[in-house]
């Protein structure tokens, strides 16, 4: 059985629905048709390019990484169960009060709200790994998909080691986006390479740029306490990708 909590019952409003699955735990947030997180009950992810996401972050040693968009936050979750730092910044203060009160964020996530590119440009702090995971309507917003707003992410990268990662969508085999994106990123880094599962349709891909010439296929590190079977079989999907023109 399904238990759908309107997230306008506990002051939010817009569409905001947390879905619990009460056989397994399993917990989603939705925003409309837009799916921002799939988590077991204690807040462990069930989807594959966070876990991607978590698998690389772990194999550079990152010590401090910044999110630029929340959901349900629970890539940050993870990683602070592992002693790394994170600062996360989101337009939609909401999206932290979600985060904590389904999703498990700790209270010591530092969280700020605000535009993504408008934070970065004050935030004077060096990162290891920085995160953007910024959707509006399906789309990253429009200044975020600029190598002026690149740029400004690599002048906070810390000098050794250090890398972007880019959840991207595509919505079907023909979908051409991601590579356009990953190839603008190579305007500002020399290294680039996309992380992606070509046998299925719609699929969240990973680009990463930076320090990324080392780096493996990541593999489950944490496993969740729900949905176990297709998470490795989506995870095992992915793999590194030349761009395609």
């Amino acid at each position: 059985m399904t238990t759908k909590k309107n997230a306008r019952a506990a002051g939010y409003d817009h569409g905001f629905v947390i879905e619990q699955n009460n056989a397994t735990g399993g917990i989603s947030f939705w925003e409309r048709s837009d799916n921002h997180s799939l988590a077991d009950r204690h807040g462990v992810s069930t989807a594959d390019y966070i876990h991607a996401m978590y698998g690389l972050i772990r194999q550079a040693q990152s010590r401090h990484v910044l999110m630029i968009g929340c959901g349900g936050g629970t890539l940050a979750t993870m990683l602070r169960r592992v002693g790394i730092t994170v600062t996360i910044v989101d337009i939609d203060g909401r999206n932290f009060e979600i985060a904590r009160s389904y999703f498990h964020l700790p209270d010591d996530v530092e969280c700020h709200i605000a535009d993504g590119a408008a934070f970065v440009r004050r935030d004077k702090r060096k990162y290891d790994a920085i995160v953007l995971d910024a959707y509006c309507d399906n789309e990253i917003p429009k200044h975020m998909r600029t190598t002026r707003f690149l740029e400004l992410l690599k002048s906070r990268l810390r000098a050794r080691k250090a890398f972007v990662l880019v959840n991207l969508i595509a919505t079907d085999a023909q979908d051409c986006e991601p590579d356009r994106f990953a190839q603008l990123m190579q305007k500002t880094w020399s290294q680039v390479r996309l992380l992606d599962d070509e046998g299925r349709k719609s699929r969240n891909l990973i680009a990463i740029a930076g320090a990324v010439r080392q780096l493996k296929r990541p593999r489950l590190l944490m496993r969740p306490k729900c949905a176990l079977k297709t998470l490795k079989k989506e995870l095992g999907g992915l793999d590194f990708r030349p761009l395609r023109a």
